[in-house]
C-alpha cells in the first residue's frame, strides 16, 4: 500500500490559519476553499498559477495537489516562458485571481470557483507520498533556468524539519509574513508551506516598503516570523521607523553580512536566521551569523566530500543531490560555505569566489548595494581583472578601494567601479545572469 500524507494538519480544524484582506480565515474554510477550487479545475495536467494574493496562490496550489494536476512554477513569468511552457506542455492550463489574463492559454478566476463554498465538512484528503506536485524552477541567477520535480512527501518532510528550527527560535509556531515572492523555492518554502504544513499562519499581504512592511506586521498576531532578503533588511533599517515586535527574521538569496545581522538583531529586537538551500535540494541548514559562520544541517541531513564534489543525502531528499557550491565539513551535518562553484575565480594565481567578495563588498560602511562582476575570462578560466557595480551614494571609488584592501588581497581590487542608481535585482534580491551581462555590455568596455 502506498503511504500518503493528509493534505493539512488535521488537528485544529477551527485554528486561525490565514489572514487574508484582514480577514481571519480557519483551517476548515481554507480547505473547503482548496476543495471547490479542486472540484472545478479546468482539464489539462499541467497548471500554471498566476495568482497575485498568497491567500489564493495557496489555495490553487493545494487544489491542484487534491486534483493530482501539476504545478508549474517558474520563478518569474514573462511571455516568452509562457510561450516556451505552451511547446513543453500543449495540455496548459492557467488558473488566477485576475479577471482575465493577456495569455493565449484556457484561463479560470478562482474567485468564481470558491465564492460558494461547501455546506458540509468534508473528509481531509489523503495525497500519496510520492504524488509529483510541483515542477519548480531556478532563479538564472547562474544561466539559464533548469527544472526540478517535488513530490508531496518531500515538502512535507522538508516543512517539518524547517518548522521544528524555526519554531525553537521563536518560542512557537509563527505568523509568517514574506517579502519574497512565492513562486520561488525559497517563499514557496517559508511561506507558504511552513504556515499552512507547520501550523503557522499564512498572511497573504506581499509588501515591499518600509511602511507596507510594519503595517503588515501589525496585522498578524504575536509571535512574528519575517521571511526576507539581506536587500530588504537593509531598507527596513534605512528607514528608520518602528515595527511591531518580532521574534525571527529568515534571510536567504544573497550573502547576508555578520555587520547586517548584528545592526538587525539589534535594531528589530528579532533572532535572525540565515537559511541555506538550492532549488534542487529544498533548504537543508540554518545558521545564526552573529554566533556562527557554522551551517547546522536540519534532522536527517548529512552532507560529505566526493571526488571533489559536496554531496547531500538523506532527510527530504529521495536520493544524493550534487551541490553547486563549494564547503568545507567540520562534521556530516556542520559546514562552511565557501562559495559557489561558478563563482570561484582565479585572478593571477590566486583563488577566491564572488560569493565571498560580494560579502566583503556588503561590510563596507556607507555602501547600500554592489556586486563583483567578471568582465571578460581567458580560455583556461583565468581572469585578468574583476569588476563592481555599486550603489553608494557619497562614497568614492578611492574609499571602496581602501575598504576593501583591508580584508582583500589587492589582486581582487575591483577595475573599474561603475556606480549605478540601482542593481537590477529580481523579488528575491537576485542578478539574473542575463541582467549581469547586460550591465558589463553597457557599462564596462
Amino acid at each position: 500500500m502506498k503511504a500518503t500524507l493528509p493534505l493539512l494538519p488535521e488537528v485544529g480544524m477551527s485554528r486561525i490559519v490565514a489572514r487574508r484582506n484582514k480577514t481571519s480565515v480557519t483551517k476548515r474554510e481554507f480547505l473547503r476553499d482548496v476543495l471547490a477550487l479542486a472540484e472545478r479545475l479546468p482539464p489539462g495536467r499541467h497548471v500554471l498559477n498566476l495568482c497575485k494574493d498568497r491567500y489564493w496562490f495557496a489555495a490553487t496550489l493545494f487544489a491542484c495537489i487534491v486534483g493530482d494536476r501539476l504545478s508549474v512554477l517558474p520563478s518569474t513569468i514573462t511571455p516568452e516562458i509562457v510561450a516556451d511552457f505552451r511547446q513543453t506542455f500543449p495540455d496548459l492550463v492557467c488558473l488566477g485571481d485576475q479577471a482575465a489574463t493577456d495569455y493565449e492559454l484556457p484561463y479560470v478566476a478562482v474567485q468564481s470557483c470558491t465564492g460558494e463554498r461547501a455546506s458540509a465538512d468534508r473528509a481531509m484528503p489523503q495525497i500519496p507520498a510520492e504524488q509529483t506536485v510541483m515542477l519548480v524552477y531556478t532563479s538564472g541567477s547562474t544561466g539559464d533556468p533548469k527544472e526540478k520535480a517535488k513530490t508531496f512527501g518531500q515538502m512535507y518532510r522538508c516543512i517539518g524539519a524547517e518548522a521544528k528550527r524555526l519554531w525553537e527560535a521563536a518560542g512557537g509556531p509563527c505568523a509568517v509574513l514574506g517579502t519574497v515572492p512565492f513562486q520561488h523555492m525559497y517563499g514557496l518554502e517559508s511561506t507558504i508551506f511552513l504556515p499552512l504544513l507547520g501550523d503557522g499562519l499564512l498572511s497573504s499581504q506581499l509588501p515591499f516598503f518600509p511602511a507596507d512592511v510594519a503595517c503588515a506586521l501589525a496585522e498578524i498576531p504575536e509571535p512574528r516570523l519575517l521571511v526576507t532578503t539581506p536587500f530588504h533588511l537593509r531598507k527596513l533599517l534605512e528607514a528608520d521607523i518602528s515595527y511591531p515586535p518580532i521574534a525571527v527574521i529568515l534571510s536567504a538569496t544573497a550573502p547576508l553580512s555578520i555587520r547586517l545581522a548584528a545592526e538587525a538583531e539589534a535594531g528589530l529586537g528579532a533572532s535572525v536566521l540565515e537559511i541555506y538551500g538550492s532549488t534542487e535540494t529544498g533548504q537543508v541548514a540554518t545558521r545564526r551569523p552573529t554566533r556562527s559562520e557554522v551551517w547546522d544541517a536540519y534532522e536527517g541531513i548529512e552532507l560529505s566530500l566526493e571526488n571533489g564534489a559536496a554531496m547531500v543525502r538523506g532527510g527530504h531528499l529521495l536520493a544524493p543531490e550534487m551541490l553547486g557550491d563549494v564547503i568545507e565539513l567540520d562534521s556530516p551535518t556542520r559546514f562552511r560555505l565557501l562559495g559557489r562553484h561558478s563563482d570561484m575565480v582565479n585572478v593571477a594565481g590566486k583563488r577566491s569566489s564572488l560569493a565571498y567578495l560580494n560579502h566583503v563588498l556588503a561590510g563596507i560602511p556607507g555602501l547600500r548595494d554592489g556586486a563583483f562582476c567578471i568582465p571578460e575570462t581567458h580560455p583556461e578560466r583565468d581572469i585578468s581583472r574583476l569588476a563592481a557595480f555599486i550603489v553608494a551614494p557619497g562614497l568614492r571609488s578611492q574609499d571602496i578601494q581602501a575598504a576593501l584592501l583591508q580584508k582583500l588581497d589587492p589582486v581582487f581590487l575591483p577595475r573599474p567601479i561603475v556606480f549605478l542608481d540601482a542593481l537590477p535585482r529580481d523579488g528575491n534580491g537576485k542578478i539574473s545572469a542575463s541582467a549581469m551581462a547586460d550591465l558589463i555590455a553597457r557599462h564596462i568596455p
